[in-house]
C-alpha cells in the first residue's frame, strides 16, 4: 500500500469532511428525545418482567418453604 504524505492526508480528510451531512438541531433534538422514550420504555418493561419474576419466584418459595 502506497504511503500518501501529511498533506496530502489532510487534504483527503478534508474532502471526507465535507461529504458528511451533519443533522440540523431539530433532528438531533428529536433523535434525543426518542432516545430518552425509548430508555425511559425499556427501563419500565423490564421493572416489570423483574416484579413479577420476584413475585412468581416468592409464590413458588412459600408453597415449598
Amino acid at each position: 500500500m502506497a504511503r500518501t504524505n501529511p498533506l496530502q492526508f489532510i487534504q483527503q480528510t478534508r474532502s471526507e469532511i465535507s461529504k458528511v451531512i451533519w443533522p440540523t438541531r431539530r433532528e438531533v433534538m428529536l433523535t434525543t428525545v426518542m432516545v430518552f422514550i425509548m430508555a425511559t420504555l425499556t427501563a419500565i418493561f423490564f421493572s416489570v418482567i423483574d416484579i413479577l419474576i420476584r413475585n412468581g419466584l416468592q409464590g413458588i418459595l412459600n408453597l415449598f418453604g
